[in-house]
């Protein structure tokens, strides 16, 4: 092959690799008018764990909607953007996984703010007060922990509530069978099914379930514990943040939040 020849042939396939480059383009994200950086451009990508309803699920048109769902969007509105909802497994979620690879902007998934979970997040104010929750089937209602000696009590696995069952299980010597399930769909099946006698999770879950569901399921016991939900974002990221709290404290301050709440949750607990 002569240099003439060659130097052709080096052109055509320089222009064959830059075609399929173009080809390969992704969205490599956007600041918004505040300086904000998003990992898309002109949306708020926001990471969550579907089903986990009244806070996040799917309406009977497969669209995700929800207590949390409604309150991102009112930081999405600030931002001048649409959030999109990406479904992902909890661990990637509160393990700041997520947040670290650009699959997503902000986390919002009924997450208990923790000083575990703090080392790897940065957590918004918190947006909601969580109270953990045993329910039972109806007819077989138990008032304590005690009552499950020797059954199989469900949990959802990497949540505050399977942290909190395992806990009491040990420093009270119970004689309790933990069974963590994938998400909460997975565990409502098992109390529905009898694989479990009893299960615990957030108390405004077993509320939704049980509006869904009704006669079938109560709140038998309840365990203050005083956790709260907060939103999260990528370590360092304080632009996005900023907005997320004052999304939060404008929602407040002219009553939307209380609009949200009394939507997706109810009535507000006495302050």
């Amino acid at each position: 092959m002569n240099v003439t020849k060659m130097v052709r042939v080096a052109a055509v396939a320089t222009l064959a690799i830059g075609a399929v480059a173009g080809c390969a383009k992704e969205d490599t994200g956007g600041t918004t008018e505040g300086g904000v950086t998003l990992v898309k451009s002109g949306a708020l990508t926001t990471c969550t764990h579907l089903p986990y309803a009244p806070f996040q699920s799917k309406d009977d048109s497969g669209k995700v909607v929800g207590f949390d769902v409604a309150l991102i969007d009112l930081v999405a509105t600030r931002l001048k953007v649409k959030q999109e909802i990406v479904d992902t497994p909890f661990e990637g979620i509160k393990s700041g996984a997520d947040l670290n690879s650009g699959k997503c902007d902000v986390a919002a998934a009924g997450m208990t703010i923790t000083d575990e979970r703090k080392k790897v997040l940065d957590f918004s104010d918190p947006y909601f007060d969580a109270t953990q929750a045993l329910a039972t089937q109806t007819g077989k209602e138990v008032k304590t922990l005690e009552e499950l000696a020797g059954k199989r009590l469900g949990v959802q696995g990497g949540t505050t509530g399977e942290e909190y069952i395992k806990t009491q299980v040990q420093e009270k010597s119970l004689k309790i069978e933990v069974v963590s399930y994938k998400d909460l769909a997975a565990l409502q099946q098992a109390l529905a099914t009898n694989q479990v006698v009893a299960a615990v999770n957030d108390l405004p879950v077993w509320n939704e379930y049980i509006k869904a569901n009704p006669g079938k399921v109560v709140v038998a016991a309840g365990f203050d514990t005083g956790e709260q939900y907060g939103f999260a974002v990528k370590k360092g990221n304080a632009e996005l943040l900023k907005e997320v709290n004052a999304a939060l404290t404008a929602a407040r301050g002219d009553g939307s939040y209380d609009k949200i709440y009394a939507e997706w949750i109810g009535e507000k607990p006495a302050a």
